[in-house]
């Protein structure tokens, strides 16, 4: 690992910062490898509950460092950026993102992947890709319709300006806006959160969450075939039989 991408374990949750204030935590090829690399050490390890995403000096990250795309030999599905995205998009250890300051390109795209995000109120997002000549990555002309609707996607994507951290949470993007000071905080404790929930179950939920969308009567099959194999388990034996000790 190189200093750009930090990584630390503490209580069950894996601190992922990006740590390049020079450039604004610009993501480099090199980058997208450390951090595929730490998503799937904590896909790996059974006992992480969730991983943060996070910004250093007040920026979560100004997007792909274009200079470093332009130098690479050859881009395909392959390259580090796309395995990168395939990762996170297949986790099922539940993502946060905490994000302060200019998210952009790929730091936006990020979010959507995400399974809870808190932005500071310092927080800025932008879709650029259309001002230079690009088109949508990461499956955002996918998900964003699903998630705000076309014609704010729309706006996103085909004007590519910069929305503030109110406009973001309106339009369905963040979980909850607060005071870019208290930021830090706040992600510590949703990070603990979900750290004291058994982490099978985490698991198994984001797992269904992510689901394609089929019929109400498969999905209720589905949701009982995991439900039946979750109630045998160690985790929820213990977490059933805590609740009913308090509960006497």
């Amino acid at each position: 690992m190189s200093d750009c991408i930090v990584t630390e374990k503490r209580d069950g949750i894996v601190w992922v910062t990006f740590n390049r204030p020079q450039k604004k935590n610009a993501i480099t090829q090199q980058m997208y490898r450390e951090l595929t690399a730490a998503l799937e050490d904590a896909e790996r390890d059974s006992s992480v509950a969730a991983i943060v995403l996070q910004g250093s000096h007040g920026c979560f990250t100004a997007g792909n460092d274009l200079h470093d795309f332009l130098q690479a030999d050859e881009l395909n599905e392959n390259s580090p950026p796309f395995e990168f995205l395939y990762t996170l998009s297949r986790l099922s250890v539940p993502v946060v993102a905490s994000v302060d300051g200019p998210a952009i390109g790929i730091g936006t795209t990020i979010l959507l992947h995400c399974d809870l995000v808190l932005a500071g109120s310092d927080a800025k997002l932008a879709l650029p890709f259309i001002h230079l000549g690009l088109v949508p990555e990461a499956a955002s002309s996918q998900l964003l319709p699903l998630l705000c609707g076309h014609l704010r996607a729309a706006e996103l994507l085909l004007l590519g300006d910069s929305i503030d951290a109110t406009t973001a949470l309106s339009y369905g993007l963040v979980n909850k806006v607060v005071a870019s000071e208290q930021l830090a905080e706040a992600t510590a404790e949703l990070a603990a959160s979900l750290a004291s929930k058994p982490v099978s179950g985490l698991r198994a939920t984001k797992n269904l969450l992510k689901q394609p969308t089929e019929a109400v009567a498969d999905r209720i099959s589905r949701e009982a075939q995991v439900f039946i194999k979750a109630l045998h388990s160690d985790a929820a034996r213990e977490a059933i039989a805590q609740k009913l000790h308090k509960k006497n």
